[in-house]
């Protein structure tokens, strides 16, 4: 049966993304503006380098390799009506003097200035050939430093704007980890018994993560490469126009290729995170039921699924790699494409003399890297899905608001830390998970400081949801549950809680320290006051018997110890906290006898003094309470003493007569009787 969460997820499916997401995301990104904003700075400054670079080689060409008809020098040079190219010399310095005289046949002199035809230049020796050309050396000198100036540069540029952007990636990522671990903490019990563990830590983890490249690296290379792809367009307009236009005719089969590469791929990454998510969810399954699971012969079973759900995921992998391999290979045949239009056309025109030479070769320069910006936005879309399909689920997560309400938190505790419970009392209380079936009918009852309640009954008549509704993990449907007189939606949780402590029969223990888990929280108490903590618990020989004592350090669950230890080790986190109300959900249904003893012991110690209510598997528990309530069905049958219940020779007489002392097994097997003899 797949959860709310999984509906939730197909229910996406074929959603296009929107502005919604860019809103939700807009709290978490706001706080860093500045910081995104000097990463997105640092971006234009290294686009305007990288723009920059191509063109120096355009002016090396033009300006001192085989110059256009420009200054160079300070001379000029020009073509003859049969474009033979003259190089125009400055006959007023001496060197220039004692070349024309050592090749008076190469120069000319019409009038007004001197030249020599470029063609002559390999009868000149190499070092009459650095005299002439001495300054058209020093000028591709000075723009070989530019170039690596640029390089230089480009290198400090890129290392300060991916060292801002991952900061600021992380900073998000990390205040998006803690605001979805928060709200999760405040979600009711019942959503976390529709959502698995697996899919609830895949949100918090693998989603999140797969948030990472788009705050470290999208945002800012999306900038980076639309700004290139701008400045590029702008470039080869303003170098030559109609060779550009002549360029960009590959665009718009770019264009349309980008949007059915989108179309096809945003399904896919959807398809694939709920694979994902299912894979977690099934193989933390095996490893929470590891026992069963070999128990009862399953793993052929169990691996047959697991290797469904694999091969799904690998089909969809599959479908993912195709998309790719059609949509890159055809990028770079439209780039292949563009360049050979720029050499041909351009080719063209350097041989009709339209074109310089040096403009040609930045033409073809500037195409490589035009479509370079558009693999990478290729590459980085497919991040993009990928992050959005996650930021989806976070926000679904984050939106979900399934909390028990607090809104009032107006009573005599709130604020105070911990209040006393003086009186407990059910007004007709009930109470159902759904509305086909009642778990809780019209329960009344009444507790006052000190007294000790025993509730037993058969197992689904509503014991553990009448705690449940005592420590407000629900509200009842009806009805009301007053504390002091006052109703305990005027309390809030935090101080409802802070009056209780409740032992389970399958106590939970933190991964940490034994004190970690005595202590649940910062305490200033002191030495002297844990001593005494784990006295009264009974857990001095546990505490000696580890090799650290209470700094022993606890595996996932305390799995290490046995299954008293861990109530022994609950029982001392109980008494930590001082309630005034104790609620003991048969704290000793799995104990060994030896052991029980122990714990009747600490349970007698920590319920002392205090009010107390017991969840009774084991009737004998509940012969010493003051007053033994009854469940069947969600209702009250019987109440009273051990003895006045046992003088009745009704339901409960029944119930310790199958029982036949403390034979628990017998009991639950007398359960069925016990309900079809009920009155």
């Amino acid at each position: 049966m797949k959860s709310d969460d999984a509906h939730s997820e197909q229910r996406m499916r074929g959603r296009t993304y929107d502005i919604r997401l860019l809103i939700n995301l807009f709290p978490f990104v706001n706080k860093y503006k500045w910081l995104i904003l000097a990463s997105i700075g640092l971006v234009i400054f290294i686009t305007l380098l990288d723009l920059t670079i191509p063109y120096l080689t355009k002016i090396a060409i033009d300006e001192y390799i085989v110059p256009a008809p420009a200054s160079v020098g300070g001379e000029e040079h020009s073509r003859s009506a049969g474009k033979e190219r003259w190089l125009y010399v400055d006959v007023g310095e001496p060197a220039m003097e004692a070349l024309m005289l050592k090749y008076p046949g190469i120069f000319h002199h019409d009038g007004q200035r001197t030249r020599m035809a470029y063609e002559d230049l390999p009868q000149l020796e190499k070092a009459d050939l650095v005299v002439l050309r001495g300054k058209d050396l020093k000028g591709l000198f000075m723009v070989a430093l530019l170039f690596l100036a640029a390089v230089i540069v480009n290198f400090l540029l890129n290392f300060a704007q991916k060292v801002v952007m991952e900061y600021a990636g992380h900073r998000i990522m990390h205040d998006l980890r803690m605001k979805l671990f928060n709200h999760i903490q405040t979600l009711s019990i019942s959503f976390f018994n529709r959502n698995p563990v697996a899919r609830l830590v895949t949100r918090v983890t693998n989603d999140v993560q797969n948030m990472h490249e788009l705050f470290t690296s999208v945002i800012s290379l999306i900038f980076k490469d639309l700004f290139l792809l701008v400045g590029i367009a702008i470039v080869l307009l303003g170098m030559h126009l109609k060779l550009a236009l002549l360029s960009f005719l590959i665009l718009p089969l770019v264009l349309v290729s980008a949007l059915t590469f989108s179309t096809r791929i945003r399904d896919v990454f959807r398809e694939l995170r709920i694979q994902v998510a299912q894979i977690n969810t099934h193989f933390a399954e095996t490893v929470g039921g590891i026992k069963v699971i070999q128990a009862f012969g399953r793993e052929k079973t169990n691996y047959q699924r697991f290797s469904q759900l694999n091969h799904e995921n690998y089909i969809l992998g599959m479908r993912q790699i195709h998309i790719f391999a059609i949509f890159m290979p055809m990028i770079e045949i439209f780039g292949v494409s563009s360049i050979a239009i720029v050499i041909y056309f351009g080719g063209v025109g350097v041989l009709d003399d339209s074109i310089t030479l040096g403009v040609f070769v930045a033409f073809i320069t500037y195409m490589k890297m035009f479509f370079r910006p558009i693999r990478d936005l290729a590459e980085k879309y497919n991040i993009l899905q990928n992050a959005m399909s996650s930021a989806e689920r976070i926000f679904y997560l984050l939106q979900t608001d399934e909390r028990v309400a607090d809104d009032y938190a107006i009573g005599p505790y709130t604020g105070s830390g911990y209040g006393r419970m003086e009186r407990l009392e059910f007004d007709a209380v009930s109470f159902s998970y759904n509305e086909k079936e009642t778990i809780l009918d019209r329960v009344s009852f009444a507790l006052n400081s000190g007294q000790k309640l025993a509730i037993v009954g058969p197992t689904g008549s509503g014991k553990t949801t009448l705690i449940n509704l005592i420590v407000r993990f629900y509200n009842p449907v009806s009805g009301r549950i007053l504390i002091n007189g006052s109703e305990i939606t005027d309390l809030s949780i935090h101080d409802l809680r802070s009056m209780m402590a409740m032992v389970s029969q399958d106590p939970f223990l933190f991964s940490g320290s034994i004190r970690d888990n005595i202590l649940i929280k910062p305490d200033p108490a002191t030495d002297a006051r844990l001593s005494e903590i784990v006295r009264a618990a009974r857990c001095e020989k546990l505490i000696q018997r580890l090799p650290d004592g209470l700094d022993t350090r606890l595996n996932e669950a305390g799995s290490a110890l046995s299954a008293g230890e861990r109530q022994l080790i609950s029982i001392a986190r109980a008494f930590s906290r001082n309630p005034s109300l104790i609620i003991l959900d048969e704290a000793t249904s799995y104990i060994d006898s030896e052991t029980e003893i122990q714990l009747q012991e600490a349970l007698e110690n920590l319920m002392s003094g205090r009010t107390s209510i017991v969840v009774a598997h084991r009737l004998t528990t509940a012969r010493n309470a003051d007053k033994i309530m009854v469940l069947n069905h969600g209702r009250v049958i019987e109440s009273g003493s051990h003895t006045q219940l046992m003088t009745k020779k009704g339901f409960y007489s029944r119930m310790i007569q199958l029982q036949n002392g403390d034979d628990s097994v017998l009991l639950q097997k007398g359960e069925n009787a016990i309900s079809d003899t009920a009155p």
